[in-house]
């Protein structure tokens, strides 16, 4: 394939790896943290939050951040995340307690944000067309078989000790080189950029509502896929067949089959359109969350869930990233970047923030049954949508 010839989308594509390591790779510990800090009176809510602290300040901060990479520079901001990825990531090793360790979650959260949103504007600038839309799925999938690499280590440090974790955000020290050589920044093109969308012109509005939308719908796909990395590894807990290798078992199905479904992204979307896609895509997701409701009696119910879920989440993921980068002209892509990202980890963060009273309510079963339900719903708009399109591009007879 042409593009893994392109040293910049291998660059890119590394980086990608990044943003899961950020979240989901602590979450075999999570048990382990609680009982090591269990003289704080808040280890419950915190532990949980470590998850998805780095969402906050990248729901913050992204928009902001877009602003500075369509005004300072792609390369630079990128190169200062990863750097500050290093840092903040393996803080953890060393800090005395939960509130000083979600802090640094904290500060994680803004390396991401420049991670991200300079990533998602030099895809857009260094690659269009076929290769634009075969390098989005191929970060979905470099993010999933990272964050099964880097889950199944988690996974078997955190036996060791809860801390150890920490330590596997060292291994984003190999993508800096290489990001540091291949990344140049872009040339600028605002001329063109301001002829075709001037400002406060009808062309420049028009794209500002179908993105709001694409922006609503990213955050809530994100809540649903993030009550596994944050209610999992407590769900297989309470089933008492939990262990923190059983945790990051489940979780690399998890990624393995998102990352496998993101490789044929492009294929599929060719096939049948991207409103097939998120049909298909929120259809898998409903199906996982069934069977976690049933995987009591059979515990590789759980695996099968796993995988349907990180198959769903990995089909619709890339569909965001290529229409915002269809819609949001040229001298846009940072803050389109940026709000998009934002959307990501909003939903991130408020995924455990509205799962906890549900399960304290009507228990895991019912919060899995709730997700099923809402998804299912989501796949016959969609499906819906792709009936309509299907009859609208009939031909006359």
């Amino acid at each position: 394939m042409a593009i893994w010839r392109d040293s910049r989308a291998v660059a890119l594509l590394m980086a990608a790896t990044l943003t899961v390591m950020a979240n989901a790779t602590i979450s075999p510990a999570l048990p382990g943290l609680q009982q090591l800090f269990a003289d704080d009176p808040h280890s419950a809510l915190l532990t949980r939050l470590l998850v998805t602290a780095p969402s906050l300040s990248i729901a913050l901060l992204a928009p902001l951040v877009g602003l500075a990479v369509d005004r300072i520079g792609r390369r630079v901001l990128l190169l200062a995340g990863i750097m500050l990825f290093v840092i903040a990531g393996s803080a953890g090793l060393y800090l005395p307690n939960l509130p000083t360790i979600f802090l640094s979650r904290i500060v994680l959260g803004i390396a991401v944000a420049f991670i991200m949103t300079a990533q998602t504007a030099l895809v857009g600038d260094y690659f269009a067309g076929e290769a634009r839309s075969a390098l989005t799925g191929l970060q979905i999938s470099a993010r999933n078989f990272g964050g099964l690499v880097f889950i199944l280590l988690a996974g078997l440090v955190a036996a060791v000790s809860p801390r150890w974790v920490f330590g596997v955000y060292g291994l984003a020290l190999l993508v800096l080189p290489i990001a540091w050589t291949v990344i140049v920044e872009p040339r600028r093109t605002l001329s063109v950029g301001h002829v075709a969308y001037t400002s406060g012109s009808e062309e420049q509005r028009k794209w500002r509502l179908p993105f709001l939308g694409l922006v609503v719908l990213q955050s809530a796909t994100n809540m649903f896929f993030f009550i596994m990395p944050t209610q999992l590894p407590f769900f297989l807990d309470a089933k008492g067949y939990s262990s923190a290798a059983m945790t990051g078992m489940t979780l690399s199905v998890l990624m393995l089959s998102g990352g496998s479904v993101a490789l044929a992204y492009s294929r599929i979307q060719r096939a049948i359109g991207y409103a097939g896609v998120y049909a298909i895509g929120y259809a898998a997701m409903a199906s996982g969350f069934l069977l976690l409701v049933t995987s009591s009696a059979a515990p590789l119910l759980t695996l099968a869930g796993a995988a349907l879920i990180g198959a769903g989440y990995a089909a619709v993921s890339p569909t965001f990233v290529a229409l915002t980068l269809a819609l949001a002209p040229p001298h846009r892509r940072g803050v389109a970047g940026g709000v998009l990202t934002a959307s990501v980890f909003t939903g991130q963060f408020i995924s455990p923030l509205l799962s906890t009273p549900v399960i304290m309510t009507a228990g895991y079963e019912g919060l899995f049954l709730d997700a099923a339900v809402l998804l299912a719903s989501m796949a016959a708009i969609a499906l819906g949508g792709t009936l309509l399109q299907a009859r609208d591009t009939r031909p006359f007879r």
